[in-house]
């Protein structure tokens, strides 16, 4: 499909699914982290992807208390997009290729919301004057059970400045760099 809508209907497909499935990762990783529920944010989420996520769970059985119908249909979201793409820019490959492309696409996008809520959480703790902020109790939830076991590991006489953000921030950079590429190679994207 060349012609004038394929730029505009490319970056539309990426926007729409790619924030779609960012909001079914979200609700998962926040159920995974016990994030508090009853937050607005979480509550956000949970009322935007209910529509899908309600009736998946009929046939996508829970495991050890986790929601895995959230996780997967963050997997299928992608991996419609991921297809759509395909058929868009006529690229030689299957769409159905989308299903193990998408694999490493969700990966890196937890990797990269990790990094995210990281660097959010610094800079509300240079900037937070102590008051109650609902981003921030969501941002503190997803990366508190990063940084506490590094915190363990970690001196605390450092003068007052908390190392664990840029530990937990170079680990993740590792993960990124060496489970993506053959994860890549595996799934045939890299």
């Amino acid at each position: 499909m060349n012609g004038y809508l394929t730029n505009p209907l490319i970056f539309l497909v990426s926007v729409v699914f790619g924030l779609y499935a960012l909001a079914l990762l979200l609700r998962f990783l926040l159920q995974v982290v016990r994030a508090d529920f009853y937050n607005p944010l979480s509550q956000f989420l949970v009322r935007i992807t209910n529509p899908v996520v309600r009736p998946a769970r009929r046939l996508i059985p829970g495991l050890g208390g986790l929601d895995l119908a959230s996780l997967l249909l963050a997997w299928l979201v992608k991996s419609l997009e991921i297809a759509l793409l395909i058929v868009l820019t006529e690229t030689a490959a299957n769409p159905l290729r989308a299903f193990a492309w998408a694999i490493p696409d969700l990966v890196e996008l937890t990797i990269f919301v990790f990094l995210v809520a990281l660097f959010v959480r610094v800079v509300l703790s240079w900037i937070n004057g102590g008051g109650y902020n609902l981003a921030a109790t969501v941002i503190y939830d997803l990366t508190s059970p990063l940084l506490r076991p590094i915190r363990r590991w970690l001196p605390s006489d450092t003068g007052g400045i908390d190392f664990s953000p840029l530990v937990a921030g170079v680990v993740l950079m590792l993960g990124w760099y060496l489970i993506l590429p053959p994860l890549r190679a595996i799934t045939g994207t890299g």
